[in-house]
C-alpha cells in the first residue's frame, strides 16, 4: 500500500505543476486583455449623450454689434406764427402722407392784414398813375417852355418814387400770403405721428418748444450700430471688394430672429478714441414695422462668404487648459477627446479650421458626464440636432445593454 501511494505522488506533483503552468500562461496572455475591456464595459452602462456630424457648408462672414433703430427723418410739428389752434386733421399714432393737413390756426387776423397790404397797393398804384399823367403833361411844357427843367425833374423823381412804393406794397403782400399759408400746417414728410401734444382751442406761439406733434418716419427706417475698431480693416477691404453696398442683418437680441435685411449706407468719418469703436448706419425698407424707433437690436454686418467652410454646433465646442477641444464618438461607441482650432463662431455654429474632418461625429450635449474612453449611446434628441446641424438625421446606434456592450467591435 504504501508502494502505490508512493508510486502516485510524482503524478500528482507533476499534475499541479501544469496546472500552475497554465494559470501563470494564462494570467500574461493577451486574451485576458482582450476580455477585460469587455468585462469592464459589460459592467458599465453607456452614458446617454447627443452628437451631431460634421459637415461642409457655405457660411456668411458677419459681424455683430449692437444697435440702435433710428427713423431717418424726425420732425417736431410747430406754428409758425401765433394763433388759436382751431382743429387737428390727425389721429393720434396714424400714418399720414406728405402734404396731409395736420392742423388750422384761425386765419381771421392774417386774411385782415392781407387785405389791408393788398388796399395799401392800390392807393399806392393810383397815385402812380396820376403821377404819370403829370409827368408826361410837364415833358410837352417843357417843349413850350411853359414849365422849368426843376419841376419836370421833380415829377419825375416823385414817379420813380411811387414806383418803388408799390414795389414795397407787392412784397408786404407776398409777406402777408406767407403768414396766412402759416396757419395751415401740413406734413412736410410721410411717416407715423405721435401723441398730439397741444389740444385744439388752446393759444399756440412760434416760440413755443414743444410742439403740436412728432413725425418720425419709419419706412424706411436706420439702425445705427457700433464695432470694434480692430474691425476696420476687414470691413474697408470688403467694401472695397465689393460693388454693392454691404448687407446689414438686424435680429432680435434675446431669440436671434431676423427681424430685416438693409444696405450699409454710412461708415462714419472717424473713430471714437474714448471706447475704441467706430460707428456704421444701415438702411432698411420696414413695410411691416418690425423694426421701431428707439428698439435695441443687434446689427450684423456680412462681409462676405466662406465657401464650403467645416461646421459644427457651437455647444460642441469645449474648452480646457490647453485650448478647444471636442468629442468625438468613435465606431466602437467610445468618445476621445481631440483639440480643434475654431475660426468664428456665428448664428449658433462654430468653423472648425483644424482638427476635424467631414464625416466625424462630435458630441454636443452631455459632456459634462463622460470622459474619455466612456461608452455613449445616443439620445432621441440626437437627430434632432444632427438635422439642425446639417448632418444625417439616422446617427449610428450604440450599445444599451451589457450584451450590446460585449458585441462592439
Amino acid at each position: 500500500m504504501a508502494t502505490q501511494i508512493s508510486r502516485r505522488n510524482p503524478f500528482l506533483i507533476g499534475l499541479a505543476v501544469l496546472a500552475l503552468a497554465a494559470l501563470a500562461w494564462f494570467a500574461a496572455s493577451p486574451l485576458k486583455h482582450m476580455l477585460a475591456p469587455r468585462q469592464a464595459a459589460a459592467s458599465t452602462p453607456a452614458i446617454a449623450v447627443t452628437s451631431a456630424l460634421v459637415t461642409r457648408e457655405d457660411v456668411p462672414i458677419r459681424l455683430t454689434g449692437v444697435g440702435t433703430v433710428q427713423a431717418p427723418r424726425t420732425v417736431t410739428i410747430k406754428s409758425r406764427v401765433d394763433g388759436q389752434l382751431d382743429r387737428v386733421g390727425f389721429v393720434e399714432g396714424q400714418d399720414v402722407k406728405e402734404g396731409q393737413l395736420l392742423a388750422q390756426i384761425d386765419p381771421r387776423t392774417f386774411q385782415a392784414q392781407l387785405q389791408q397790404v393788398e388796399a395799401q397797393k392800390a392807393r399806392d398804384e393810383a397815385l402812380l398813375a396820376n403821377a404819370r399823367v403829370d409827368l408826361k403833361r410837364f415833358e410837352g411844357l417843357i417843349l413850350e417852355n411853359a414849365t422849368t427843367q426843376q419841376t419836370l425833374d421833380t415829377q419825375r423823381a416823385l414817379v420813380a418814387q411811387l414806383v418803388a412804393t408799390v414795389k414795397n406794397d407787392d412784397a408786404q403782400i407776398n409777406a402777408a400770403r406767407v403768414q396766412l399759408d402759416y396757419t395751415t400746417i401740413r406734413a412736410p414728410l410721410s411717416g407715423r405721428v405721435g401723441a398730439r401734444l397741444v389740444d385744439p382751442g388752446n393759444i399756440i406761439h412760434a416760440t413755443d418748444v414743444t410742439g403740436i406733434v412728432v413725425i418720425r418716419e419709419i419706412d424706411p427706417i436706420d439702425v445705427v450700430f457700433t464695432l470694434p475698431d480692430g474691425d476696420f480693416q476687414r470691413i474697408n477691404h470688403a467694401i472695397q471688394a465689393n460693388r454693392t453696398p454691404l448687407t446689414v442683418e438686424a435680429t432680435e437680441r434675446e431669440s436671434g430672429a431676423l427681424l430685416g435685411q438693409g444696405k450699409l449706407i454710412l461708415v462714419n468719418n472717424t473713430i471714437d478714441t474714448t471706447s475704441g469703436t467706430i460707428q456704421f448706419k444701415g438702411r432698411f425698407p420696414n413695410p411691416t414695422h418690425t423694426l421701431w424707433p428707439g428698439q435695441y437690436v443687434n446689427a450684423r454686418l456680412v462681409l462676405g462668404e466662406r465657401d464650403q467652410a467645416l461646421t459644427i454646433p457651437a455647444p460642441a465646442v469645449q474648452r480646457g487648459p490647453a485650448g478647444t477641444y471636442v468629442y468625438v464618438v468613435q465606431p466602437d461607441h467610445t468618445v476621445a477627446s481631440r483639440p480643434i482650432e475654431v475660426g468664428e463662431t456665428q448664428d449658433g455654429r462654430a468653423i472648425v479650421t483644424k482638427g476635424l474632418a467631414v464625416g466625424d461625429r462630435v458630441v454636443v450635449d452631455g459632456q459634462y458626464k463622460i470622459k474619455p474612453g466612456s461608452l455613449v449611446s445616443e439620445t432621441p434628441a440626437a437627430a434632432t440636432v444632427a438635422s439642425a446641424g446639417g448632418a444625417g438625421s439616422n446617427p449610428p446606434a450604440a450599445p444599451t445593454s451589457a450584451a450590446g456592450a460585449g458585441n462592439a467591435p
